[in-house]
């Protein structure tokens, strides 16, 4: 049986890059439902910057490749609408300007929740997670990301999706 994707629920976005000392940065997106199965899974080829854009790019080169050359590619390709993209890698949130959706640096912590603080520079907790923000142009997705998350927290690893993605990569890598 099969769902359309219009009557489909909307699932939760998962990117990360894997980055390869030879052949350069390969980036994957996951998008799962809410209990944790896949809906698509798109990667993209390895980009690998060449001496001189490093040089002329300087600090900005890594949300440069992160968020616009794999980030966007990988999340235009999705069809599958959702709730919030979810990555571990801090220069992807750089791919906020490239979508409607929030994006958040997921971080795992042990810590005490200081929420009062945490909202006001742009974290919500998620069970065991601290999720980050991205802050571009004044806009500010923690109220946001905390009412989208809701209906899920406690029962979703926000951390175990990236290692599946990490494991389809180098799957491919191998394949080709």
């Amino acid at each position: 049986m099969t769902t359309s994707a219009a009557t489909r629920p909307a699932g939760l976005g998962f990117l990360t890059v894997v980055a390869d000392d030879e052949q350069g940065l390969f980036g994957g997106y996951l998008v799962l439902n809410a209990v944790g199965r896949p809906l698509e899974f798109h990667c993209t080829a390895p980009i690998k910057p060449n001496r001189a854009q490093q040089i002329l790019y300087g600090p900005t080169l890594a949300p440069y490749l992160y968020g616009e050359q794999i980030g966007q590619a990988l999340v235009r390709k999705a069809t599958t609408e959702v709730l919030l993209i979810c990555t571990d890698a801090e220069p992807m949130l750089a791919v906020r300007e490239f979508t409607s959706v929030p994006v958040a640096l997921v971080e795992f912590t042990n810590d005490a929740p200081a929420r009062e603080q945490e909202a006001a520079s742009g974290v919500v907790r998620f069970g065991r997670h601290r999720l980050r923000t991205c802050r571009l142009h004044g806009r500010d997705d923690a109220a946001q990301l905390a009412a989208r998350l809701e209906p899920l927290a406690e029962q979703f690893d926000l951390v175990e999706p990236f290692a599946r993605i990490r494991e389809a990569l180098l799957e491919a890598k191998r394949a080709a």
